[in-house]
């Protein structure tokens, strides 16, 4: 699936259709469909798998967007599963239990895009060598704390510069090291950026932090438990989408930040048990 529709957009986490419709109708790029969203994961605790097909496909046919699943990372018949009931994006996602502690998915062999989570620059383009079209920096799901997706979007941003600045004889070496081809690293080099959009995700809570995340160049946001574990969805899922929109005009930002009710509660990162992005 071509990736250009979903740039500046905000792709949200559902659990029911009509979830999945309020994103629709909030102007959501797509949506995610999972059974639980992070903030319940982390506080079920166990495994935690791929969402039952079924509910997959009500959400579907209830929205005219495009419509994502997670996978456990390296769970590839998961993947398979996912296909044959045509999900539009499949994410191999960390917010469930690994399924590999080795490999992910080989994903060139699927006709269905994939996304998935990286911290750092040499994460993101292994997982675009594997066959990802779309990279989001894991960030901290569930928590509704952004500090982590700051942290890894900042880390990738800077990591692109430093490639950006090395002499053309200088990217085997780093290529060696991020364990990746040449040809990436000089796509980085030349360009100045991934050759696939890099959203963010992990903690996105406010249209204060959604808009941040673009500031920092981010090309959209993926937003899970911070709509619907908050005091009223429909305006805050509206507000994020307008937050993505005019992310650089403060006036506009102030606006949709009013009366939105209770935030979700979240947690800190000295209260995270479970470091999902580690995964």
């Amino acid at each position: 699936m071509n990736t250009d529709k979903f740039l500046g957009g905000v792709i949200m986490d559902v659990t029911t259709p009509d979830q999945a419709k309020i994103a629709e109708e909030a102007g959501a790029v797509a949506v995610m469909a999972l059974e639980r969203i992070p903030a319940d994961i982390r506080a079920a605790g166990g495994v935690s798998r791929m969402s039952d097909p079924k509910m997959i496909k009500e959400i579907i046919k209830a929205v005219d967007i495009p419509v994502m699943a997670k996978v456990r990372i390296g769970h590839f018949v998961e993947a398979q599963i996912l296909e044959s009931i045509n999900v539009d994006f499949i994410d191999e996602s960390e917010v469930l239990s690994p399924a590999d502690n080795v490999y992910h998915i080989d994903k060139t062999k699927f006709d269905t895009s994939f996304v998935c989570g990286a911290r750092d620059l040499g994460e993101a383009l292994r997982r675009i060598q594997e066959g990802a079209t779309m990279i989001r920096t894991k960030g901290e799901a569930g928590t509704g704390d952004v500090v982590q997706a700051v942290k890894h979007m900042r880390t990738i941003q800077n990591e692109i510069r430093y490639v950006s600045s090395l002499r053309e004889d200088e990217l085997f070496d780093i290529a060696k090291e991020y364990r990746v081809s040449y040809d990436l690293i000089k796509y980085v080099h030349e360009n100045n950026k991934l050759p696939v959009a890099n959203f963010s995700a992990g903690g996105v809570a406010t249209p204060a932090d959604a808009a941040l995340m673009v500031q920092l160049g981010a090309d959209g946001v993926f937003v899970g438990s911070g709509i619907f574990k908050s005091g009223n969805p429909e305006e805050r899922a509206k507000a994020i989408v307008k937050a993505v929109e005019n992310y650089n005009n403060p006036e506009v930002l102030a606006k949709v930040s009013e009366n939105l009710g209770e935030a979700m509660v979240g947690l800190n990162e000295d209260e995270v048990d479970v470091i999902m992005s580690n995964r």
